[in-house]
């Protein structure tokens, strides 16, 4: 399964949470944007058991203000 996790970043720390984000277990790919949010970042579990998880540890990385985690439907 996946899912988007949207996050807002203290000012400045966009690129420097993007690519720590981008080293973590579990991330497709982290992106630094411009808008309400600051990174987005599509990431992939096994299942919705291990979702969490991956979500824990993108929350721990420094400079994180506020996440919102959506996931993909499935088909």
């Amino acid at each position: 399964m996946q899912a988007f996790v949207l996050i807002q970043t203290e000012v400045g720390k966009a690129l420097l949470v993007a690519e720590a984000i981008s080293l973590l277990p579990g991330v497709l790919v982290a992106e630094d944007v411009l808008g309400p949010y600051d990174v987005v970042v599509r990431v992939e579990a096994a299942d919705t058991t291990e979702l969490p998880g991956v979500v824990q540890r993108i929350q721990r990385v420094p400079g994180i203000t506020r996440t919102l985690t959506c996931q993909v439907a499935a088909h």
